[in-house]
């Protein structure tokens, strides 16, 4: 079963009852006809989430739950969710529904384009037309002027979670926590290559 998955996609979520079933559902939508799996990883939630996921579970066969017994942040989610990942190559969502899981097969291509460099190993979004209010998209702007020019990883928006990458980097990579903010930098540092997609917001 292992060989047939070529994407597994990993959401983190945390108190996302509500939200999380039709997540699932709109993922499932957007991948339709594709080899995948969707991996929730759900950490130490304490509404109904959980619940509301294993509930789908005969609708949604390509649905897999991981749970966190204690509330581990979104970083070490994210890392349980690759971890467990089937494919060699991962997309990440933010489970609050921000993210559109239309945008996952645009990224998907992108990565496995045919002229893409050799070392190419994540697309990562960049949210285009963002619904955050006023002052947090200035305060947003700032801070990844900041973080850009200290790193030099030509992230525009280190908070887009949707990304799409090679799950042998990921690997690569030193954890630690809020590690999922600074990918693209720790990427570019193993020597891989990092573009950027502009996606959607909600």
């Amino acid at each position: 079963m292992q060989e047939s998955i070529e994407f597994s996609v990993v959401v983190p979520v945390h108190d996302e009852a509500g939200n999380a079933p039709a997540l699932a559902r709109e993922i499932a939508a957007a991948l339709d006809g594709r080899a995948y799996e969707m991996i929730f990883v759900d950490d130490a939630s304490r509404d109904d989430t959980r619940a509301e996921l294993a509930a789908l579970k005969a609708e949604l066969p390509s649905l897999r739950i991981i749970g966190h017994r204690r509330n581990a942040g979104q970083s070490r989610a994210v890392r349980t969710g690759v971890l467990a990942a089937r494919a060699p190559i991962v997309g990440t969502l933010d489970g609050d529904g921000q993210n559109d899981p239309a945008d996952l097969p645009r990224l998907l291509a992108r990565l496995q384009r045919h002229d893409a460099p050799a070392n190419l190993a994540m697309v990562a979004g960049k949210r285009g037309k963002r619904q955050d209010k006023w002052s947090k998209r200035v305060a947003s702007r700032l801070a990844n002027a900041v973080r850009k020019a200290a790193l030099k990883d030509g992230a525009d928006d280190s908070g887009s979670g949707v990304k799409v990458f090679k799950r042998e980097a990921f690997l690569r990579l030193p954890y630690f926590d809020h590690m999922h903010r600074f990918m693209p930098a720790l990427i570019l540092r193993e020597g891989y290559a990092v573009e950027f997609l502009e996606v959607n917001h909600r």
